[in-house]
């Protein structure tokens, strides 16, 4: 019966971090975000 997998292994996988424009968008888009409370209400509006 044949081997029905590969021996040599690949090179390990090395972890990425997130690409600087997904971090500048949710760093803009934190500071857009404006959270207003009020009594038992909460309010969410965009400064854009």
């Amino acid at each position: 019966m044949p081997k029905l997998y590969n021996e040599s292994f690949p090179e390990p996988v090395k972890p990425t971090g997130p690409r600087k424009e997904t971090i500048h968008f949710l760093l803009s888009f934190s500071k857009a975000l404006s959270v207003t409370k009020y009594k038992n209400m909460t309010f969410e509006t965009f400064k854009n």
